[in-house]
């Protein structure tokens, strides 16, 4: 790789001020930083130095969503062939399956990158800064949690919504204080309801003659208990969005999340007993189908999991105090229940509960902070200090 590394050097001088190409320094950054280890560290203040960096932090968080990203895509298939067929099983026609997916998410794929990276691009080179690296996790997690029968030009709205309207206008990454991924997802929501509502079935090309529906629709149409058993739900080949179904898939990358801890297990953990919560409340005091469904249902059905995972424990938009973390995350999941149950015509709460967190989060922070101060000004004046 020194041969590439000695061409990159030879060019730079072009891209730097005084060459021919000033005005797309950004844009050259950017690749060289993706092929090589920049060299600029911190040199003064207080700052761990190691290894990491944003792109191998970045890169890891990539890897994590793989297992996800291979289920969902050999779903897609799946789905699409049992419902031309019910007698099909699921690990017929294997490689069908699997090139059915790939042929229908690897567009959704490069449209993500695509839009998302062109737009940052831009705006890195209007801003004349760096390009930075956080829009190589969004630009995976938005086909992951959108279904994948999903019209493209849509999806291309909602990227461009979510890039600009959620990240860039506040500085870019780092910036934003909402999950452009979920921006996204809320965009479609929002701006066409008949398609991302979750009362249909999200199968690629499904037969006219097939009836089923998501777990959560069926609860929300139906009022009765999904038809899949608890485990089907775990192991997650069933329709729904793309990367959101196997609860399997997506507790090995939680793993790698929690072990390099780039991950907070704080939130994790707090949104699972902010859902229990909910969920034995309901169970006590409710009197239907849905509020009488076993709390532990939630975590596998829907976005639960994958939001608990992936999109509650985004650094840039959660609680950065770890009392904050607990109480963000708890809300995270009783809200996420709360929402689902009491207005069904939302069934997704998940998406919502983290979008309105991610709003609430500095606040929870602040009166975190506070509350530290006052009991630090109050032990001070006990031990007969003055007042500061």
């Amino acid at each position: 790789m020194k041969w590439v590394k000695n061409i990159i050097d030879n060019l730079k001088p072009n891209f730097s001020k005084g060459g021919k190409f000033p005005w797309l320094h950004s844009t050259f950054d950017a690749f060289e930083t993706f092929a090589f280890v920049p060299k600029t560290t911190t040199k003064t203040g207080a700052h761990f130095r190691d290894a990491n960096d944003m792109k191998r932090t970045m890169f890891l968080v990539v890897i994590a969503l793989v297992p996800a990203l291979l289920v969902g895509t050999y779903n897609i298939g799946y789905q699409h062939f049992h419902s031309l067929d019910t007698s099909i099983g699921l690990f017929d026609n294997i490689w069908e399956n699997l090139w059915f997916g790939i042929v229908k998410i690897l567009p959704i794929v490069l449209i993500s990158y695509i839009v998302g990276l062109g737009i940052e691009f831009a705006f890195a080179q209007w801003r004349g800064h760096e390009v930075n690296e956080g829009y190589l996790v969004t630009g995976m997690l938005i086909p992951l949690v959108m279904p994948p029968d999903v019209p493209l030009w849509q999806l291309t709205l909602a990227i461009i919504f979510a890039v600009i309207i959620g990240k860039e206008v506040f500085g870019g990454t780092g910036m934003n204080f909402l999950n452009p991924a979920l921006l996204a997802r809320a965009f479609l929501f929002f701006a066409f309801p008949s398609s991302m509502s979750g009362d249909k079935v999200w199968i690629a090309e499904k037969a006219d003659a097939f009836s089923g529906a998501t777990p959560l629709a069926e609860m929300m149409v139906g009022g009765h208990h999904p038809s899949l058993s608890f485990l089907d739900m775990v192991i997650g080949f069933m329709p729904g969005s793309i990367g959101e179904t196997s609860v399997i898939a997506i507790l090995l990358g939680g793993i790698l999340l929690l072990i390099t801890g780039i991950a907070n297990w704080r939130i994790m953990l707090s949104v699972f007993l902010g859902g229990t919560f909910m969920g034995l409340i309901f169970n006590f005091f409710g009197s239907n189908s849905y509020t009488q469904l076993p709390f532990y249902y939630h975590f596998v059905m829907g976005g639960f999991m994958f939001g608990a995972v992936f999109m509650a424990t985004d650094p840039v938009t959660a609680s950065q105090t770890n009392r904050g973390k607990w109480i963000y995350g708890f809300l995270i999941g009783l809200m996420a229940v709360l929402i689902r149950v009491v207005n069904p015509a939302y069934p997704e709460g998940m998406m919502l509960s983290i979008l309105l967190l991610n709003v609430f989060a500095p606040l929870i922070d602040y009166f975190v902070v506070d509350s530290n101060i006052r009991k630090r000004k109050k032990r001070w004046n006990l031990k007969g200090g003055e007042n500061v």
